[in-house]
């Protein structure tokens, strides 16, 4: 059991969005703005589960594709992130967010 338990917490969950989401469209210069920083969150937590820490480290002590799995999940993480805000900056640029 303790094996676990141990191989479990040796792997990280970085949250994963969609691309595209119902209501995109419809959002305003300032839900925009909201939605950005809601990935820049996203983005600083796949970096975090990327470098070294106590989940890499256990799963490369541990077993060794549990890194891997890590790293690839935070990499797949972070390319949704930049192509939600590639997306959202289409909107963005429509509305002209950023002229008074």
């Amino acid at each position: 059991m303790t094996a676990a338990v141990v191989l479990t917490s040796a792997c990280t969950t970085t949250e994963k969005v969609s691309v595209m989401q119902p209501g995109d469209r419809a959002m305003t210069c300032t839900q925009l703005r909201a939605e950005f920083a809601k990935l820049d969150a996203v983005k600083a937590d796949a970096d975090k589960d990327k470098g070294v820490n106590t989940a890499n480290v256990a799963a490369v002590l541990l077993f060794w594709p549990a890194a891997a799995g890590n790293y690839l999940n935070a990499r797949d993480a972070q390319q949704l992130v930049e192509q939600r805000r590639t997306h959202l900056m289409g909107y963005y640029n429509e509305r002209q967010c950023d002229n008074p």
